[in-house]
């Protein structure tokens, strides 16, 4: 049975791969031609103290995002929460929750927000503003499933909706992220592959893109007060593919020291690949380092750094979690998480 799992994951890894391949121009910088680019912004400061290197553990709450094939794997009930200041004094908060259901798999939920203040409406005439404030903000939401087909191999499946707005105009959209994860006889390696943001075309509409037209300036008479729509241009989704491989290069009951790589391609950037280290301490202290983006053209992002602690004796298990991002010439990120786990 697992040699059949093994080929249906190497099967699913070559076709999502093949996929997302022939969609992409090798070496061509695409970023800004995809709508709804907050989806690619990592979920949890564990994972984003890795490197973004989580798709090979996927070992938490935070699996709803990176694999969904890791929710499986849980044998608990989870819930996360997430909050960072993004750039731009943006907020970037998460919610997440999983339920384990025995042999039937587990279930899942998520919810992820950008959000941002409200801002004054400027105009040319009134470059002071007008009096009128606007807001924009994201906003996704998402179930998955995931089982265990053997004791080595798991798949997961997650359905989003998405909703973007500024001011008054907004776009709506669907997709799909699908996750496999296979545990290897060699010391346990584990390979993960995930295909994330697989949906419809997004394009904004709103009441501010309904004008009065005339049909014929040129002559006069006519009704220069029909009612029309202005369109604009549908946009496709981030999709991207991952694989990634974790293992512990150190483990016994002390000490663990786990390494994974993530390898990254999207369509609406270069490959690139996140490096991720986590060392924990009888697994209550947790040390972590790694690098996002690797190999990326133009890159901003690269070092991160974290660490964690697992609050195991207190009524209802906490656990708290801190990573630092470097941003390049742009501001750093802070991530902070807590989770709970039932």
């Amino acid at each position: 049975m697992d040699n059949k799992a093994f080929f249906l994951f190497i099967s699913l890894f070559l076709f999502t791969g093949n996929f997302v391949q022939g969609q992409v121009v090798s070496d061509v910088t695409k970023v800004g031609i995809t709508a709804a680019p907050f989806l690619e912004i990592g979920v949890g400061a564990k994972a984003n103290a890795m490197g973004g290197a989580f798709v090979g553990s996927a070992d938490d709450v935070s699996a709803l995002y990176w694999n969904p094939a890791g929710i499986a794997r849980l044998n608990r009930a989870q819930g996360v929460f997430m909050h960072s200041e993004w750039l731009a004094d943006i907020n970037f908060d998460y919610i997440g929750f999983v339920l384990p259901a025995g042999r039937f798999g587990a279930f899942g939920a998520s919810i992820t927000s950008l959000s941002m203040d409200d801002m004054l409406v400027r105009t040319e005439e009134r470059p002071l503003g007008t009096g009128e404030y606007f807001r924009a903000g994201s906003v996704a939401l998402a179930v998955s499933y995931g089982v265990n087909l053997t004791d080595r191999f798991s798949i997961g499946f997650s359905g989003k909706y998405i909703r973007e707005e500024i001011w008054k105009e907004a776009a709506s959209g669907v997709a799909i992220d699908i996750g496999s994860l296979f545990t290897t006889n060699f010391y346990g390696l584990r390979i993960g592959a995930s295909l994330t943001n697989f949906g419809i075309d997004m394009r904004m509409k709103g009441e501010d893109l309904f004008v009065y037209h005339d049909i014929d300036q040129t002559q006069l008479g006519n009704n220069d007060k029909i009612f029309a729509e202005l369109q604009t241009d549908s946009w496709p989704l981030p999709l991207t593919f991952q694989v990634g491989v974790a293992m512990e290069l150190m483990k016994n009951p002390v000490h663990r020291l786990t390494i994974a790589v993530d390898a990254v391609q999207p369509t609406d950037n270069t490959e690139s690949m996140n490096i991720g280290f986590e060392y924990a301490m009888k697994e209550w202290a947790f040390l972590r380092a790694g690098y996002h983006s690797l190999f990326l053209h133009d890159s901003e992002e690269g070092l991160t750094l974290g660490a964690g602690i697992n609050l195991q004796n207190t009524k209802i298990p906490l656990r708290l979690d801190y990573s630092f991002s470097e941003f390049g010439q742009l501001q750093d990120i802070q991530w902070f998480s807590a989770g709970i786990v039932f």
